[in-house]
Protein backbone atom coordinates (compact mmCIF):
# COMPACT_ATOMS: atom_id res chain seq x y z
CA UNK A 1 0.00 0.00 0.00
CA UNK A 2 1.52 3.30 -1.07
CA UNK A 3 1.70 6.39 1.08
CA UNK A 4 0.70 9.74 -0.38
CA UNK A 5 3.43 12.14 0.82
CA UNK A 6 1.11 15.15 0.52
CA UNK A 7 -1.14 13.77 3.24
CA UNK A 8 1.61 13.24 5.84
CA UNK A 9 0.87 15.65 8.71
CA UNK A 10 3.78 18.03 9.51
CA UNK A 11 4.04 17.33 13.23
CA UNK A 12 7.63 18.47 13.69
CA UNK A 13 8.61 22.11 13.83
CA UNK A 14 5.19 23.39 14.88
CA UNK A 15 5.09 26.59 16.87
CA UNK A 16 3.89 26.22 20.45
CA UNK A 17 0.50 27.80 19.70
CA UNK A 18 0.04 25.64 16.59
CA UNK A 19 0.88 22.53 18.58
CA UNK A 20 -1.66 23.49 21.24
CA UNK A 21 -4.32 23.93 18.57
CA UNK A 22 -3.45 20.58 17.04
CA UNK A 23 -3.66 18.85 20.42
CA UNK A 24 -7.02 20.51 21.15
CA UNK A 25 -8.33 19.41 17.76
CA UNK A 26 -7.29 15.81 18.37
CA UNK A 27 -8.92 15.75 21.81
CA UNK A 28 -12.09 17.24 20.34
CA UNK A 29 -12.06 14.79 17.42
CA UNK A 30 -11.78 11.83 19.81
CA UNK A 31 -14.82 13.06 21.74
CA UNK A 32 -16.94 13.97 18.69
CA UNK A 33 -16.11 10.81 16.70
CA UNK A 34 -16.80 8.65 19.76
CA UNK A 35 -20.18 10.31 20.29
CA UNK A 36 -21.34 10.71 16.69
CA UNK A 37 -19.20 8.42 14.54
CA UNK A 38 -16.56 8.98 11.88
CA UNK A 39 -18.94 11.02 9.70
CA UNK A 40 -19.55 13.61 12.43
CA UNK A 41 -19.45 17.28 11.48
CA UNK A 42 -15.94 18.73 11.30
CA UNK A 43 -17.47 22.07 12.27
CA UNK A 44 -18.48 20.43 15.55
CA UNK A 45 -14.89 19.25 16.05
CA UNK A 46 -13.54 22.77 15.48
CA UNK A 47 -16.14 24.32 17.79
CA UNK A 48 -15.41 21.84 20.57
CA UNK A 49 -11.70 22.56 20.20
CA UNK A 50 -12.39 26.30 20.37
CA UNK A 51 -10.78 27.08 17.01
CA UNK A 52 -12.01 28.08 13.57
CA UNK A 53 -12.70 25.57 10.82
CA UNK A 54 -9.81 27.09 8.84
CA UNK A 55 -7.43 26.12 11.64
CA UNK A 56 -8.73 22.57 11.52
CA UNK A 57 -8.13 22.32 7.76
CA UNK A 58 -4.64 23.78 8.06
CA UNK A 59 -3.69 20.92 10.34
CA UNK A 60 -5.89 18.22 8.76
CA UNK A 61 -6.79 18.93 5.12
CA UNK A 62 -9.20 15.98 4.88
CA UNK A 63 -11.51 14.05 7.18
CA UNK A 64 -9.35 10.96 6.65
CA UNK A 65 -6.23 12.86 7.77
CA UNK A 66 -8.02 13.83 11.00
CA UNK A 67 -9.27 10.27 11.51
CA UNK A 68 -5.76 8.91 10.97
CA UNK A 69 -4.28 11.33 13.50
CA UNK A 70 -7.01 10.51 16.02
CA UNK A 71 -6.29 6.79 15.56
CA UNK A 72 -2.51 7.15 15.54
CA UNK A 73 -1.70 6.02 19.08
CA UNK A 74 -3.99 3.00 18.80
CA UNK A 75 -2.42 1.93 15.53
CA UNK A 76 1.10 2.35 16.91
CA UNK A 77 0.12 0.16 19.86
CA UNK A 78 -1.48 -2.40 17.51
CA UNK A 79 1.73 -2.68 15.49
CA UNK A 80 3.87 -2.98 18.63
CA UNK A 81 1.66 -5.71 20.13
CA UNK A 82 1.79 -7.60 16.86
CA UNK A 83 5.59 -7.45 16.71
CA UNK A 84 5.81 -8.77 20.28
CA UNK A 85 3.18 -11.49 19.74
CA UNK A 86 4.38 -15.08 19.63
CA UNK A 87 2.03 -17.11 17.46
CA UNK A 88 2.02 -20.82 16.68
CA UNK A 89 2.44 -20.17 12.95
CA UNK A 90 2.85 -17.38 10.40
CA UNK A 91 -0.81 -17.78 9.50
CA UNK A 92 -1.86 -17.49 13.13
CA UNK A 93 0.16 -14.27 13.48
CA UNK A 94 -1.53 -12.81 10.40
CA UNK A 95 -4.95 -13.83 11.70
CA UNK A 96 -4.27 -12.21 15.09
CA UNK A 97 -3.16 -8.98 13.39
CA UNK A 98 -6.25 -8.93 11.19
CA UNK A 99 -8.56 -9.43 14.16
CA UNK A 100 -6.91 -6.49 15.93
CA UNK A 101 -7.24 -4.34 12.81
CA UNK A 102 -10.94 -5.20 12.54
CA UNK A 103 -11.52 -4.28 16.17
CA UNK A 104 -9.66 -1.02 15.65
CA UNK A 105 -11.87 -0.21 12.65
CA UNK A 106 -14.86 -0.35 14.99
CA UNK A 107 -13.51 2.19 17.50
CA UNK A 108 -15.65 4.88 15.85
CA UNK A 109 -18.98 4.08 14.20
CA UNK A 110 -18.48 4.30 10.44
CA UNK A 111 -14.68 4.20 10.54
CA UNK A 112 -14.59 0.84 8.75
CA UNK A 113 -15.86 2.39 5.51
CA UNK A 114 -12.81 4.71 5.42
CA UNK A 115 -10.23 2.23 6.73
CA UNK A 116 -8.34 1.79 3.46
CA UNK A 117 -8.00 5.53 2.84
CA UNK A 118 -7.09 6.22 6.47
CA UNK A 119 -4.28 3.64 6.36
CA UNK A 120 -2.80 5.42 3.35
CA UNK A 121 -2.60 8.76 5.16
CA UNK A 122 1.07 8.36 6.03
CA UNK A 123 0.67 9.13 9.75
CA UNK A 124 3.15 7.28 12.02
CA UNK A 125 0.51 4.88 13.31
CA UNK A 126 -0.94 4.14 9.88
CA UNK A 127 2.55 3.60 8.49
CA UNK A 128 3.49 1.28 11.36
CA UNK A 129 0.30 -0.78 11.06
CA UNK A 130 0.64 -1.07 7.28
CA UNK A 131 4.30 -2.03 7.52
CA UNK A 132 3.53 -4.68 10.15
CA UNK A 133 0.68 -6.15 8.12
CA UNK A 134 2.87 -6.32 5.03
CA UNK A 135 5.64 -7.97 7.05
CA UNK A 136 3.33 -10.66 8.44
CA UNK A 137 1.83 -11.36 5.03
CA UNK A 138 5.27 -11.66 3.42
CA UNK A 139 6.47 -14.05 6.14
CA UNK A 140 3.41 -16.25 5.71
CA UNK A 141 3.92 -16.30 1.95
CA UNK A 142 7.63 -17.10 2.14
CA UNK A 143 6.92 -19.96 4.56
CA UNK A 144 4.48 -21.47 2.06
CA UNK A 145 1.46 -21.02 4.32
CA UNK A 146 -0.30 -18.32 2.29
CA UNK A 147 -0.91 -17.85 -1.42
CA UNK A 148 1.56 -15.64 -3.28
CA UNK A 149 -1.07 -13.73 -5.24
CA UNK A 150 -2.45 -12.00 -2.14
CA UNK A 151 -1.36 -8.44 -1.31
CA UNK A 152 -1.93 -6.22 1.72
CA UNK A 153 -4.70 -4.30 -0.04
CA UNK A 154 -6.64 -7.59 -0.10
CA UNK A 155 -6.15 -7.91 3.65
CA UNK A 156 -7.39 -4.35 4.20
CA UNK A 157 -10.43 -5.00 1.99
CA UNK A 158 -11.30 -8.03 4.09
CA UNK A 159 -10.75 -6.12 7.33
CA UNK A 160 -13.21 -3.52 6.03
CA UNK A 161 -15.77 -6.14 5.04
CA UNK A 162 -15.51 -8.00 8.36
CA UNK A 163 -15.73 -4.72 10.30
CA UNK A 164 -18.88 -3.72 8.43
CA UNK A 165 -20.40 -7.15 9.01
CA UNK A 166 -19.48 -7.04 12.69
CA UNK A 167 -21.37 -3.78 13.19
CA UNK A 168 -24.57 -5.63 12.32
CA UNK A 169 -23.93 -8.08 15.17
CA UNK A 170 -22.25 -5.88 17.77
CA UNK A 171 -23.25 -8.16 20.63
CA UNK A 172 -21.58 -11.25 19.15
CA UNK A 173 -17.88 -11.04 20.06
CA UNK A 174 -17.18 -14.39 18.38
CA UNK A 175 -18.30 -13.22 14.96
CA UNK A 176 -15.12 -11.28 14.21
CA UNK A 177 -12.94 -14.28 15.06
CA UNK A 178 -15.06 -16.61 12.93
CA UNK A 179 -15.13 -14.32 9.88
CA UNK A 180 -11.41 -13.57 10.08
CA UNK A 181 -10.63 -17.27 10.43
CA UNK A 182 -12.74 -18.07 7.34
CA UNK A 183 -10.82 -15.45 5.34
CA UNK A 184 -7.36 -16.54 6.49
CA UNK A 185 -8.21 -20.21 5.92
CA UNK A 186 -9.13 -19.24 2.37
CA UNK A 187 -5.62 -17.85 1.87
CA UNK A 188 -3.93 -20.99 3.11
CA UNK A 189 -1.97 -23.27 0.79
CA UNK A 190 -2.26 -26.17 3.18
CA UNK A 191 -4.79 -28.92 2.63
CA UNK A 192 -6.55 -30.99 5.26
CA UNK A 193 -4.91 -34.45 5.39
CA UNK A 194 -7.09 -37.41 4.48
CA UNK A 195 -7.92 -39.82 7.29
CA UNK A 196 -5.68 -42.90 7.44
CA UNK A 197 -6.88 -45.75 5.28
CA UNK A 198 -9.14 -43.64 3.09
CA UNK A 199 -8.72 -43.33 -0.65
CA UNK A 200 -9.21 -40.32 -2.84
CA UNK A 201 -12.41 -40.75 -4.77
CA UNK A 202 -13.49 -39.17 -8.01
CA UNK A 203 -17.10 -38.70 -8.97
CA UNK A 204 -18.51 -41.09 -11.56
CA UNK A 205 -19.39 -39.72 -14.93
CA UNK A 206 -23.06 -39.56 -15.64
CA UNK A 207 -24.15 -42.16 -18.17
Amino acid sequence: MRTNPSTVPPERGLRADAKRNRDKLLAAAEAVFTEHGAEASLDDVAKRAGVGIGTLYRHFPTREALLAAACDERLLALAERSRDHRASSRTAALRSFLEELVRHASVYRGLAASLGVVLQSGSPGCHAATEEGQRLLALAQRSGEVRRDVDFDDVVCMATAVSLAATQHAGDARRVHRLVTLFVDGLSLRREPRAAGTKRTTPRRAR
